[in-house]
Parts: C-alpha cells; sequence; structure tokens
C-alpha cells in the first residue's frame, strides 16, 4: 500500500528543520548576544568613552553552528577587564611622565575610578549575572 502525500510531509519537515537550524537559530543567538552586550555595557567604566565604543558584536554560522562573539577592540580592554577595582570609588589620579620620561596613566584623570556603575570583569558579569535574561531573549526567538 503506498503512502500518498509522504513526499510533501518530507518536504515541510525539511523547511521547518532548516527554518529553525538557519534563521530561528541565528535570530535566538543574537538576541541573546544583545542582552548579555546591553548588561556589559552597563557594567563598562567610561572615562574618554573609548572602551565602550569599541564594544562590538559578531555572529557567524560555523560547521557547529551559529556562534555569537561579544568583546571589545580597545587595545587596554582585557587590562582593564582584568583589574581588581581596589581602587573604585577613589578619585583618579594625575597623569604624565615621571622623572625618567616614561609615561603613565591614561585617560583624563578625571572623576573617580569605576563610577558610577563600573565593575571589574564587566563582560563576564554581563553574561553570567544575567543569564535568566538570555535564555528568555533566546526562547522568544525559537518559540519555545
Amino acid at each position: 500500500m503506498a503512502v500518498i502525500g509522504l513526499g510533501t510531509i518530507r518536504a515541510k519537515t525539511k523547511a521547518i528543520a532548516d527554518d529553525i537550524a538557519g534563521n530561528k537559530a541565528r535570530r535566538a543567538i543574537t538576541a541573546g548576544a544583545v542582552v548579555g552586550q546591553a548588561y556589559a555595557q552597563m557594567l563598562t567604566p567610561v572615562d574618554t568613552s573609548n572602551l565602550i565604543n569599541s564594544q562590538f558584536r559578531r555572529v557567524a554560522n560555523t560547521p557547529k553552528g551559529w556562534r555569537a562573539t561579544v568583546g571589545y577592540t580597545a587595545a587596554y580592554a582585557a587590562a582593564v577587564h582584568e583589574m581588581s577595582g581596589k581602587l573604585k570609588g577613589q578619585p583618579r589620579g594625575h597623569f604624565g611622565k615621571t622623572k625618567d620620561g616614561v609615561s603613565f596613566g591614561g585617560g583624563t584623570g578625571n572623576g573617580k575610578y569605576w563610577d558610577p556603575d563600573a565593575e571589574p570583569q564587566f563582560l563576564r558579569k554581563g553574561f553570567e549575572n544575567h543569564q535568566q535574561d538570555i535564555d528568555k531573549a533566546v526562547r522568544r526567538e525559537l518559540d519555545l
């Protein structure tokens, strides 16, 4: 006995699977990255705005599926991210050169360290401390 419409069922199933693996997955990973990126941005220290303006997001299709990358292109981003934060709330020092002519410091020297809401590990915390919100954004895009 022949099954009528089996080809149509297979084609529709493949179209649904392709949509989930392609468009929906890309939108879901992008939505999760946008949420984590926004939280990280709120914790990123701002002095000259160079660091926060260097934030980027890239979404790419890899052999293992869609992958989002969020980071900062400022040369000193990793160093600031890994700082201890022990100077939080203290006035920024003056910047210039030592008596030997060696440059030190950077930025404007205005305000206080890590103010008003910045924290060390800002990128990691932006994602890890808000995993529930990221999961909600992903589920929303996948219609779960």
